[in-house]
């Protein structure tokens, strides 16, 4: 077994289509209105991490870029998994609760 996985272009392309996918799969659940904040805050934090993964990307800095877009999938991922967001099923985008 290869332990040594190394972080190429393709790969971080691979996540950062499967964040895009999650974002547009993902839809809000009718929330109180101080929950509906917290998931503006987690979608914010998603969107920047997905901004910042394409900036490294850009850069050359494929190590950030791939820390950054798990970063922004975690953030939509954790929205499915506390309930302000409906996963649709999908147990391959989200964490299902």
């Amino acid at each position: 077994m290869n332990d040594k996985i190394i972080v190429t272009i393709e790969r971080v392309e691979k996540y950062m289509s499967l964040t895009e996918e999650a974002r547009k799969k993902a839809t809000p659940i009718k929330l109180k209105p101080e929950n509906s904040e917290k998931l503006s805050s987690m979608l914010r934090m998603c969107d920047d991490y997905f901004s910042d993964a394409r900036y490294f990307m850009q850069k050359g800095d494929l190590v950030r870029a791939f820390g950054a877009i798990n970063y922004a999938h975690a953030w939509i991922d954790a929205a499915v998994k506390i309930g302000f967001m409906d996963g649709q099923g999908d147990d391959d985008l989200f964490t299902l609760p």
